[in-house]
């Protein structure tokens, strides 16, 4: 049996619909842009929905048939294919009703940092760039470099990046945490593996109005692009730095010298800051709440080494796997093919979902039982 909340779900979708074909609303950049968020995010589900309303209505014109022997066979056969199709949608459907990360559909941030290892750990942040540029194009999302600091000997220290398309941050949104390489640097001499980390987060992107960024609370300075990501727009002061609340501890630095104009850089500047404003509330809410229930939330924790990549032995494990799930091929993951590793932490956590979801029932049951 289907949810209500399918039903009430389809006529929300519905009222998104004629609202998008609404002059108000397209004069409206704001509300379009929520509403067309919306719409992606709902879409999925609804069609299925439909599916199984069509597959519902056609299976009751198929049992009438039954009782006609010149097409009872043929109903029959009909009626089976119909039946396994509906209990696959209902199936389906019930893993699309599980809660799901508000921020799914919006556009990432993505941060790359040098941890441990110094120029060896900033080489290994340049292959990760690398990695996440051709797991973008692989997913149809694009990646655009912001903001980035390159190391002496051609890798990077530090990467501010973009990642804009249908649902970017469900497809990043698990590379969070600390990255570790284990291989023989290309300085080392006698041959020895060293290990190096680095740090990648992931934040949905938000706009400046969606947090209350105090304007005064932030000052702005321009200056010539250099580096990479700005080579080409180095002959005007078009770079942004944006700080929020200088010389405090609650202090953020954001730079911006993606493009020639610097009213664009601002903008990009400060929706990057609203978006850093945004993680910072959710880390101290996460940190209450981990408080509240004495545990960790694992892929949440950007501490947590979340994956290995291995070198010597041409393997990537992710530590949040279990079984052979947690390997795969050095390679084909450097060179983008981040699918199954993606893949599987998603129903790894479907599974966890569909889980607590059954202890929260039998307990709501036994609480009935026993009143």
């Amino acid at each position: 049996m289907l949810s209500p909340r399918l039903g009430e779900l389809a006529s929300e979708f519905s009222m998104v619909e004629r609202a998008l074909g609404d002059p108000a609303v397209l004069a409206d950049a704001q509300e379009y842009t929520r509403l067309t968020r919306r719409h992606r995010e709902l879409e999925p589900l609804i069609t299925l929905y439909r599916e199984h309303e069509r597959l519902s209505a056609e299976q009751e014109d198929t049992q009438e048939l039954l009782a006609d022997p010149d097409f009872r066979e043929m109903a029959q056969a009909d009626l089976s294919r119909i039946q396994s199709r509906l209990a696959e949608l209902e199936a389906d459907l019930e893993v699309m009703l599980l809660p799901t990360d508000p921020f799914e559909s919006h556009d990432v941030l993505l941060e790359i940092r040098a941890g441990a290892g110094g120029a060896e750990a900033a080489l290994f942040a340049a292959d990760l760039l690398r990695m996440y540029t051709r797991y973008a194009e692989a997913s149809g999302l694009r990646l655009s470099v912001l903001d980035a600091s390159e190391s002496d000997i051609g890798g990077l220290s530090k990467v501010v990046a973009e990642v804009t398309g249908d649902f970017a941050y469900r497809a990043f949104k698990w590379e969070s945490g600390v990255h570790r390489v284990q291989r023989v640097p290309a300085t080392e001499s006698q041959g020895r593996i060293h290990t190096s980390t680095v740090t990648v987060a992931v934040l949905p992107q938000v706009e400046q109005a969606e947090v209350a960024l105090d304007l005064s609370e932030v000052r702005i300075d321009v200056f010539r692009s250099q580096g990479a990501g700005g080579q080409s727009v180095n002959t005007t002061d078009s770079a942004v730095r944006a700080t929020y609340r200088a010389g405090t501890p609650d202090e953020i630095m954001v730079v911006c010298q993606d493009g020639r104009s610097q009213i664009k850089n601002r903008e990009k500047a400060l929706m990057i800051l609203a978006s850093r404003l945004a993680e910072r509330e959710r880390e101290k809410q996460q940190a209450s709440e981990r408080a509240a229930r004495s545990s960790q939330i694992g892929t949440g924790d950007r501490s947590e080494k979340v994956r290995t990549y291995n070198y010597p032995q041409n393997r990537v494990t992710d530590h949040r796997l279990e079984g052979d799930a947690k390997n795969s091929a050095l390679e084909g993951v450097l060179d983008g093919d981040l699918q199954d590793i993606v893949g599987g932490l998603a129903r790894a956590q479907r599974e966890k979902q569909l889980l607590d979801m059954a202890d929260a029932d039998a307990e709501r049951v036994d609480t009935r039982a026993s009143a």
